[in-house]
Formats: C-alpha cells, structure tokens, sequence
C-alpha cells in the first residue's frame, strides 16, 4: 500500500483515495495529486518506461505493455511510489499471473511482455494484430514505427450493419486486443473481484475505464472522413447509429458498474472532440448529436454508482464545448491540451474552474517535454501549477502519454517540480 508523509507543519496527511476525492469536489487538499498511468492517457511509452527504470537506477525487471496500439508500459509500484502517484487503473488489479503475458520484443530491440491473447504476428515487413474472434487484420506497426495504427473500419465498404454493431466493434483495434482486464474478465463476478483485489491493497484513487465513446466509436467504425460526412451529409443515419451506440454503452455500463460501481472513484469515458486549431465539430453539431447521449451515459453511470465522478478523455482544442459537457453532467476532463486553440491555463481555471476539474495540463508534451532542458521543463511545471491548483479542482498530469523519444532525466525533472511545489 502507498503511504505518503507531510512537512511539519502542514495539514495533516490525507491518503492518495482522499486527496484525489478532495480536489475534485473542488477543495483543496494537503498537496496536488498526481496521476501518472491512472488512464490510458497518462501513461509512458513501454520504450521510455525501460529507459527511465535504468536511469532511476531500479531493478530490473519485465516490461509489460498493457496497451498494444498505444504501446504503453504497466507502471510498476516502485516507480508510482517514487513520484509520488495517486491514482492507479482499475486493470492493475489483473493479468497478475506470467501465464497471462508472452514475450515479445519492443521495436528498439527492448524485451518486453505483452497480453497472452493479444498475439501481434509478424507478416513482411511489419506487425500486425488480428481481431481474436474473426482473424481479420484490425492494426498494423510497419518497420521504424513506434505503435499500431487501425487498419480495419467495418463500415467503410458496404451498407453500415447497425444491428449487430458490438458484433462489428469487436473486430476494432482497440477491443479486439483489450488490454488487461480483456477476457480475464468474462466470467460472472470476475470484474469485481479483480476490482475488490486491487482496492484491498492499495489507497491509492481507482479509475475504472469504460469508453462509452460516441464520435470515436463512428470514427472506428466508417473512418474518420466518413463519418464526419455522415454527420453533415446524413443526419438520420448518424442519429441512427448514434442511437445504437448509445443503448450498447448502457447496456454495458449496467454490468460495469453493477460489479465495481461501489469500488471505483472515477469512471473514465472518452471522445476527442478537439483537434489543434479547436473542436472538429460546431457546438451546434455538439448539442444535436452528442449532448443528449453524453447527458443520459453520465447520468445512469452516477445513477448506478452515487459518488463516482465522470471523467471524459477529450482531446485538443474544445473550450467551445465545455459549458454543454458540464451541462451534461461532466465532472472532469482530460488530458487539457494547453497547446490547443483556446486551451490557455489561466483562461480555464477562471471560466470553468468552479464546476469542472481539469486533469491534466501539467506539462506539455509536444514540445517542452521532449525537446526542453530540465531547468525549462521545472519552470514550466511551477507555473502550470500556481494557474491551475488553487482551490483544488485539479489533478496533476502531463499532457497526454509520453512517448518513446523523451529523455528520462527530462521525466525525472517534471515529477521533481511538482515534488518541490507539493
């Protein structure tokens, strides 16, 4: 279990559980709290991972990527205790046994494991994964690629099958190699009691991923392109589809939460709705097509989980849509992509700091992360900070996933300023 201490002389110690709850009720805790891997966007590259393992000086051991297309690495608890990290994903809580892990080898060479029933093949001159219930090819990672890219978009050729749409998207890249829990969790109570396993031995914040997307779950199903242009072009067949959608996200949230509602602190749903120059729909688009659906999946999720706040992985430059998501129910977002059209610090936490708590924003990961000397890299972190903690209503995250190229003593910087602000 991870133990945190306080100076003397300040507030009295709260647990990781309590410090996470704290802030986003929007008061302020003891110190920050950090996420680091909590979600499949705050995570590190498995490349980075080893890298930044040997740098701390911490004993070896496997890599394990749990995420096969993003290609992230498992935090090991050592590593969450070293930062500091307060929140850990409810999969930790599976795949604990080395029959459920294969070897494999990253693509600098690095060994690694990953998923037993994830089975990446090699055809020519690249990797691919297969979806395990039809064999077709749903991702690929060519030669002097760093993670998989979608492949497969079932609705792309012929008449769109919305009747048997969970059929269809499990033949997505991202289902069809679910990472832990993936099938360990099939069986009836098997979702709980990992969930009731991991809980036990840590107190540390939970968050459950679910999904629930709704303009992605387009996008992987007719491609990206296609989709937007059924959104303009076709607005009955997107309701169609979004509606099917919908009810198979409730239907499923219903399980989830039936079984870990009462263990989770935070349920993650995802949709990018922003892109670098702003959101990639209007907020006209937003309210007809998304905001309902939005509005009923955060409902029922606090519905069959009192407590439980809604988080929702959102990309890019969305401040446009922020009064509609919190309107909808919205209690967190992620990653805070400051780089973004209208995504400034400062402008955040003054307009909407009061009912949403931002997760994430913390360092920048495009350019200062990378490519920033540790020095610039302290100075940035100190200042997104000061903008965006007082009060509480914030989580600490760098901006999305680090990735294979960034230097581990830049890593090492980033997490030692937001130590010396805590």
């Amino acid at each position: 279990m991870n133990t945190h201490t306080t100076t003397p002389g300040s507030p009295a110690a709260m647990s990781s559980r309590e410090r996470v709850r704290t802030s986003l009720a929007h008061r302020q805790p003891d110190r920050v709290p950090v996420d680091f891997g909590g979600h499949r966007s705050s995570g590190i590259a498995a490349i980075a991972y080893a890298k930044l393992r040997r740098h701390l000086g911490l004993p070896e051991r496997p890599v394990r990527v749990y995420d096969m297309p993003q290609q992230l690495a498992v935090i090991d608890d050592d590593v969450l205790d070293r930062f500091g990290v307060d929140t850990i994903e409810m999969g930790r809580g599976f795949a604990l046994e080395g029959k459920d892990w294969a070897d494999w080898v990253l693509p600098d060479g690095t060994p690694c494991q990953v998923p037993a029933w994830s089975r990446p093949e090699r055809v020519g001159d690249r990797w691919v994964l297969r979806s395990p219930k039809t064999g077709v090819v749903v991702a690929h990672m060519p030669d002097g690629a760093l993670y998989f890219e979608q492949t497969h978009f079932p609705f792309l050729d012929g008449p769109p099958d919305h009747d048997h749409l969970a059929d269809h998207y499990s033949e997505s890249m991202w289902t069809g190699v679910a990472s832990p829990p993936g099938p360990l969790a099939a069986a009836p109570g098997a979702l709980r009691a990992g969930a009731e396993r991991l809980r036990s031995r840590t107190d540390r914040a939970m968050i459950g991923l679910f999904g629930g997307n709704l303009l992605e779950m387009g996008t992987f199903m007719y491609r990206n392109d296609e989709f937007f242009m059924l959104l303009a072009g076709e607005p009955e067949a997107a309701h169609d589809f979004l509606e099917m959608t919908t009810a198979t996200h409730l239907r499923n949230l219903e399980r989830f939460l039936g079984e870990v509602g009462g263990l989770i602190d935070v349920i993650l749903f995802g949709d990018d709705l922003g892109g670098q120059g702003g959101p990639l729909i209007s907020p006209a688009m937003y309210r007809e097509f998304f905001k309902p659906r939005h509005a009923s999946l955060f409902r029922r999720a606090k519905e069959l989980a009192p407590g439980v706040k809604v988080m929702l992985h959102c990309c890019g430059g969305v401040r446009e849509l922020l009064p509609d998501l919190i309107d909808a129910g919205l209690d967190a977002i992620n990653p805070v992509q400051i780089t973004c059209a209208g995504m400034d610090a400062a402008g955040l936490k003054r307009d909407f700091g009061r009912d949403l708590t931002f997760w994430g924003g913390g360092c920048d990961t495009r350019d200062i992360l990378p490519l920033g000397s540790p020095d610039k890299i302290r100075e940035h972190v100190l200042r997104q900070l000061e903008i965006m903690s007082p009060g509480g209503g914030y989580v600490f995250q760098q901006v999305h996933n680090i990735m294979a190229d960034v230097p581990p003593e830049n890593i090492l910087a980033m997490f030692d300023a937001v130590r010396e602000f805590r």
